[in-house]
């Protein structure tokens, strides 16, 4: 069975790729490195032994889509592509229409014009906007994300929520997960952000490593345990086998359904920054500065419907996150750079 994997040079997509593969799928990768690097798939190479079969190519190109769907047989699409900084889709709002809605219209337009029926979404947490109550179950109202990603995220779920409507046969399992971290515990895949990074992660590890002498915590004043924002941190590893189970389910029935990917559990960036410190016996500095402009106090999963329909739970810890992280930012400190 073939499973094309757009955006699969990415962080979660070649952790997803992986598993894929390991599974027995036979994968195709479509990425326009933009926000990835083909090095992680010569990387998921070298741990499956298998070569990669990838595509130099942007989901808002019509020719190149056609051309993929008409030289290869697809079963399934896998859509991880699109630009994903909150931060950044605060400052450059357009390209993350461009890139996000226009690309994915052009993505299921190719995929009806050759008559590929099942899909799996990479949505995301951030479309329930400003959480109301906690935990977040798929039944929690969408409609207010507090930043352009998230709204560019919801648009697109909305598309294919109108596509299943109007095709029975078309089977699409939306995603919405919480906040991925971690690396794959060979030290040989994980995340690479381009430029600063934007999210908590990256940022300790690379203050671990000396790259920042300071990590800025942005809000002391929330109303959460410490005062910092508290979020789901759930395991790329995790994340990615939950991936495998939704298109699964996929292939099994046609439906279209939200599925939450998240542990049901709230960690504080203090909290994990302490964690990381203990198991890896370093020392982190830190300051506290002013909230950040579309973040929210906090945001956790009911992950109760993904553990009973998909038969899939995180099995990854706060430490494992944490020791996997510190073992590919040392391993790899300049990222994917050779």
């Amino acid at each position: 069975m073939s499973i094309l994997v757009t955006g699969g040079a990415g962080y979660i997509g070649s952790h997803t790729v992986l598993e894929l593969i390991e599974a027995g799928y036979d994968v195709l990768v479509y990425d326009n490195f933009t926000n990835s690097s083909n090095l992680s798939l010569e990387r998921v190479s070298q741990l499956t032994g298998k070569k990669i079969p990838f595509i130099d190519g942007d989901i808002r190109d019509e020719n190149s889509l056609n051309n993929l769907f008409e030289s290869n047989k697809i079963d399934a699409v896998i859509h991880f592509a699109g630009l994903k900084s909150v931060g950044d889709s605060l400052v450059n709002p357009l390209s993350y229409y461009n890139n996000n809605v226009l690309g994915s219209l052009q993505l299921f337009n190719a995929m009806q014009s050759f008559n590929i029926k099942k899909l799996v979404f990479s949505s995301s947490a951030t479309v329930y906007g400003k959480p109301v109550k906690l935990p977040l179950t798929e039944s929690t109202p969408t409609g207010r994300p507090t930043n352009p990603y998230g709204m560019s995220k919801l648009m697109i779920e909305n598309i294919i929520s109108d596509l299943c409507k109007s095709d029975q046969e078309l089977s699409a399992i939306v995603l919405r997960y919480f906040n991925p971290v971690g690396a794959h515990k060979t030290g040989l895949i994980g995340e690479d952000p381009l430029g600063e990074p934007n999210n908590l992660m990256p940022i300790i590890t690379q203050a671990a490593l000396g790259k920042k002498k300071v990590l800025s915590i942005y809000g002391s004043d929330y109303p959460t345990i410490d005062g910092t924002g508290v979020r789901d941190y759930i395991h790329v590893v995790d994340l990615a086998k939950g991936h495998l189970a939704a298109l699964e389910k996929c292939m099994e029935e046609s439906k279209h359904l939200v599925v939450n990917l998240g542990t049901g559990i709230g960690y504080s960036v203090l909290e994990v920054i302490e964690t990381f410190q203990k198991v890896n016996n370093v020392k982190i500095l830190y300051e506290l500065k002013d909230r950040r402009e579309g973040d929210v106090a906090s945001c956790y999963a009911d992950a109760s419907f993904a553990n009973a329909y998909l038969d899939w739970s995180a099995k990854l810890t706060l430490d494992d996150i944490c020791l996997d992280s510190w073992r590919w930012q040392k391993k790899n400190p300049k990222g994917y750079e050779k």
